[in-house]
C-alpha cells in the first residue's frame, strides 16, 4: 500500500494528514471550514485516495492559513506515498461536467511545479469560503507534490459548479496520475530515470 501521514504543527495551523493513493475514496476530513471539507472530501471520493485531514487553524484571523497549509499536507503525504514515482501514469486529464459548467484539468507529476489557472468566481465567497482561496489551494497542493498543474473553467455561471467541477476534474485526472501501469514493469515515467530536479 502506498501511503502517507503528515503532522504538521505551527504557530498557525495543527495538521494530521493520511493518505492511500490505493485506497477506495473514504475521507475524514475536518479542517473548520464547511465549504474546503466539501470540495477535499470530493477530491477523495473522485481519485480513489483515502485521505484523513484534520485541521485547527487560526480562522480567528482569517482562512487563510488552514487553506494553504492543508494543501501542503496533503500534498506532502501524497508525495511521501509516491515515493520515486515508480510505475506511475504520471499523466492525468479530465473533463468535468456540473451540471452548465465545464472545466478542463490537465497534469504531470514530473516533480516541477507550476499552475496555470483559468478560472474565476463572481462571488466572493462559497459558504463561508473566501473563493479567491481556492487558486491558493491549487498552488500549494501543486508545490508540494511537484505536479505541472493546468485547469481551465471553458464555460459556467454558477460558482458552486464551477468550483466542484474544477476539483473533480483534479480527483480524476490525479487518479490517472497516480495508478500504477503494469506495462511499465516498475520503471520511472520519465527518459532521464528520474522525475524532478
Amino acid at each position: 500500500m502506498r501511503t502517507g501521514r503528515i503532522a504538521r504543527k505551527t504557530h498557525e495551523t495543527d495538521i494530521l494528514v493520511e493518505v492511500n493513493l490505493d485506497g477506495t475514496g473514504a475521507y475524514d476530513v475536518s479542517t473548520g471550514i464547511g465549504f474546503l471539507d466539501h470540495m477535499v472530501e470530493q477530491f477523495s471520493r473522485h481519485s480513489l485516495i483515502d485521505i484523513t485531514c484534520h485541521v485547527k487553524g487560526d480562522l480567528h484571523v482569517d482562512q487563510h492559513h488552514t487553506t494553504e497549509d492543508s494543501a501542503i499536507a496533503i500534498g506532502q503525504a501524497i508525495a511521501q506515498a509516491l515515493g520515486d514515482k515508480a510505475g506511475i501514469g504520471r499523466y492525468g486529464e479530465a473533463h468535468s461536467a456540473m451540471d452548465e459548467a465545464l472545466c478542463r484539468v490537465a497534469l504531470d507529476i514530473s516533480g516541477r511545479p507550476w499552475l496555470v489557472w483559468k478560472a474565476a468566481f463572481t462571488q466572493e465567497r462559497l459558504g463561508e469560503m473566501d473563493t479567491e482561496l481556492f487558486e491558493h489551494w491549487f498552488q500549494s497542493i501543486a508545490q508540494a507534490v511537484g505536479i505541472t498543474l493546468h485547469i481551465e473553467l471553458l464555460y459556467g455561471t454558477n460558482n458552486h459548479h464551477i468550483c466542484e467541477g474544477i476539483y473533480k476534474g483534479f480527483a480524476r485526472a490525479m487518479r490517472q496520475a497516480v495508478e500504477l501501469d503494469p506495462r511499465k514493469g516498475g520503471a520511472i515515467p520519465s527518459t532521464k530515470g528520474q522525475l524532478g530536479g
